[in-house]
């Protein structure tokens, strides 16, 4: 309401507009993609320092996203496809299209574009109103695929801490490029996405209950560090006030399922860790889809508690290899062993 008054009044200046389109993952016949219209805040991952740190976080999370506004896909072979965003700026593309697999490179990934398409929109857009977004469909040469969580899995996050306050401080405090992988994680997530024959292109999945606020510095760790470039699946973030129903099933148990549900022929290596939930999430994922799990992998976190109970859960389970592990070469000698990786 104050936003609005200002903007009539000339008092508040207005961004120039962007839309974010985020890498997600799909079939040679089906397309879906995720993405948010917003407002260009000015962040700048690669700005270093605590100040630049904390403004960026900031900037993240306080995004003026666009309701209502159409936009359009455009791919490779020059089909377009159109979509409207929600009231809080996200989109979704969800739907049947033959033949999107030729359009891919070698590595599975479809490049698509987006625009804006309101006739009466007036305001700046940036970039010529052209923005990448990519979507994942498997090669065939693939052997199975990687789930992966993201905090305290493959970045040292802190959620095991006392009202997760190391979380928000590595958030708002510390830029991505202070942001610290586990020792030789990259180097087994590269091992599994090359597989068995050392040529695979196995697909990666990176599902996080972080929100897709923190989409592009997630982004941004993953790339610099050198981890194998994959779909990344994010919450949106609810607020005390939000009163829309809240999912049947938890946003990990969630998307997992969809993934299982659209490569109903390929199995997959779960990776997570010990410090919240993820130990229950990848049992009733094994149990309920017992073909489909070649291998469960959860790091332990430095909680002895709740690895102890992790542990627990682990010496009933029989479904699938499941290992608690300690670091990153315990899980791929166990990987070598099983015939996943060389």
């Amino acid at each position: 309401m104050l936003k609005d008054v200002l903007q009539r009044l000339h008092l508040h200046k207005k961004d120039p507009l962007q839309i974010h389109g985020y890498q997600s993952y799909g079939t040679n016949e089906h397309i879906y993609l995720l993405g948010r219209a917003l407002e260009d805040e000015g962040v700048n991952l690669e700005r270093t320092g605590f100040v630049n740190a904390f403004k960026n976080a900031y900037k993240q999370f306080r995004s003026d996203e666009l309701s209502k506004a159409r936009l359009k896909i455009k791919l490779p072979d020059d089909r377009v496809l159109y979509a409207v965003t929600d009231n809080e700026g996200y989109f979704k593309i969800d739907e049947k299209i033959a033949d999107l697999k030729s359009l891919t490179n070698d590595e599975g990934w479809l490049q698509l574009e987006l625009s804006y398409d309101d006739e009466n929109q007036k305001r700046l857009v940036n970039n010529d109103n052209r923005f990448a977004a990519q979507m994942l469909i498997p090669s065939e040469k693939v052997e199975y695929g990687v789930i992966s969580d993201i905090d305290d899995t493959m970045l040292k996050t802190g959620v095991t801490s006392l009202l997760k306050w190391r979380v928000i401080l590595n958030t708002i405090f510390r830029g991505v490029g202070k942001r610290s992988p586990f020792n030789g994680a990259a180097d087994f997530y590269k091992k599994l996405h090359l597989g068995k024959s050392g040529n695979a292109s196995n697909p990666m999945f990176y599902v996080s209950n972080s929100p897709w606020n923190l989409y592009h510095y997630l982004e941004a760790f993953i790339k610099q560090n050198n981890f194998p470039k994959g779909a990344i699946l994010l919450r949106d973030l609810r607020t005390p006030f939000d009163r829309t129903p809240k999912p049947e099933k938890p946003h990990k148990q969630h998307e997992i399922r969809n993934i299982l549900k659209t490569y109903p022929d390929l199995q997959f290596v779960l990776i997570g860790d010990s410090g919240e939930h993820d130990a229950d999430i990848y049992i009733e994922i094994a149990e309920e889809y017992p073909e489909r799990i070649k291998a469960i992998y959860l790091r332990s976190v430095n909680h002895e508690k709740r690895a102890f109970r992790v542990r627990g859960l682990l010496e009933k389970f029989e479904v699938t290899p499941a290992l608690l592990v300690k670091d990153s070469s315990t899980a791929e000698e166990h990987a070598r062993e099983l015939d996943l990786i060389i």
